[in-house]
């Protein structure tokens, strides 16, 4: 646990300029996504998703974090994500449309990079100990506020590679000690529903084999089950620090 907080706290020292800048212009593009949802417009958010990506891959994972275990992993599955975001900049695939069906969670989901460090913060942690908004959890559900908002036609494979990583990324709560990691699981199951539901809402047009109602009944038995299994682990963590 000492060696997590110590690596975050080195990350936090050097990088908190840079994060400043990643930070502004994904303000400035989800602005301009929003409001001028041009071309140009979206293929810059791709191509800054790209370069995020990256850099939790690099500068993260690989250099800052180096001396945790399986960190060379981590730096692995970041470079793969971050070409999934080329691929789909070539492709064109996730046409950044925008939907109207999600806007409360959406808005939730981008507002969180933001709520991690106060969260630190409140917790009696300081700078640069803390969460910050350029981190893994915080991209994550940046990156799910931004899908959900356009969510007419997403990359699914990446989304399920994101909550996937999101909730195996509850174990965190336990052995570093980063409560704040509730934050990203416990907004992870609704969006997978979401991003789900849509899919077989848009795509799914003739009847399948189990029905679309059976899947849609699946679909609602995953997302209780991931939700029972973090209120059980949320409830185990707020006894073991009374």
């Amino acid at each position: 646990m000492e060696i997590f907080w110590q690596t975050i706290a080195h990350y936090n020292s050097w990088s908190w300029i840079y994060q400043l800048i990643i930070v502004g212009i994904g303000i400035i593009l989800s602005i301009l996504l929003f409001y001028h949802p041009r071309t140009w417009v979206k293929y810059s958010m791709k191509l800054y998703f790209a370069g995020v990506y990256l850099w939790i891959s690099i500068a993260y994972y690989y250099f800052d974090c180096g001396i945790r275990a399986y960190s060379g992993v981590m730096a692995l599955i970041w470079a793969l994500l971050a070409l999934v975001w080329i691929w789909d900049l070539k492709t064109g695939y996730t046409t950044f449309n925008r939907t109207h069906k999600y806007d409360k969670l959406a808005y939730l989901l981008l507002a969180m990079p933001f709520i991690y460090p106060v969260i630190s913060l409140l917790r009696g942690l300081s700078f640069p100990m803390i969460t910050s908004p350029v981190m893994p959890c915080s991209v994550v559900v940046f990156t799910l506020g931004i899908m959900l908002l356009f969510s007419e036609k997403i990359n699914l494979f990446l989304i399920l590679c994101l909550t996937h990583w999101s909730i195996i990324g509850l174990t965190k709560t336990y052995y570093f000690n980063i409560p704040e990691d509730f934050l990203l699981s416990s907004a992870s199951v609704p969006a997978l529903y979401c991003f789900f539901k849509e899919y077989y809402a848009n795509y799914t047009h003739q009847e399948t084999k189990p029905s679309r109602q059976t899947v849609k009944n699946l679909l609602i038995l995953f997302c209780s089950g991931i939700g029972l299994i973090l209120l059980v682990t949320l409830v185990k963590t707020l006894f073991l620090h009374i």
